[in-house]
């Protein structure tokens, strides 16, 4: 089973990065996490460029979603919204489908952070995603999260363990 994971954040000691990397070391066994690094790529959206194939980077993107049998996203807020580049990533799937009935987690770093995660609920949901409620998490945390640092902390491994394992119920058999 492949699960990708998508950081929001481009900033290389993101703790949004940092706690997707940490799922990839307590997912169960037969769960590969595949973390998607082409965010910064992406062209701005450009409906005119929205063919078929579409830039290299997009067509990556799109092709790395069909792979998987879920998505879990992890995204700071700026300006109570979405960094631009989530968003940005978001519009160049809406034609194509990628996420439509595709399960997804959102995992929140910061309970601060209420705003990017209604906004972008909104959007997958208007986008036909399916988000596994059961399977998001807000983490109880406020300070930077790096790999080492949530692996060593039981309950926050447990807890993103925990969203991992509801997300593969959710996908059902391979």
């Amino acid at each position: 089973m492949r699960f990708l994971t998508i950081s929001g954040s481009l900033r290389a000691g993101s703790s949004n990065t940092g706690v997707l990397q940490a799922i990839a070391s307590v997912a169960p066994s037969g769960v590969e996490i595949v973390s998607f690094r082409g965010l910064a790529e992406i062209p701005a959206f450009n409906a005119d460029l929205d063919v078929e194939p579409g830039p290299l980077p997009v067509e990556f993107f799109r092709s790395e979603l069909k792979r998987s049998q879920a998505v879990l996203i992890s995204t700071p807020e700026y300006a109570h919204g979405l960094p631009g580049s989530l968003k940005n990533a978001l519009d160049w799937i809406v034609r194509s489908g990628e996420l439509y009935e595709k399960p997804i987690a959102l995992i929140n770093p910061s309970p601060r952070s209420i705003f990017a995660q209604a906004a972008l609920t909104e959007i997958l949901n208007t986008m036909g995603a399916r988000i596994i409620q059961e399977a998001c998490l807000t983490l109880p945390t406020s300070g930077p999260l790096t790999p080492p640092g949530i692996l060593a902390d039981a309950p926050l491994s447990g807890m993103l363990r925990s969203s991992v394992e509801t997300l593969l119920r959710s996908v059902g058999p391979a």
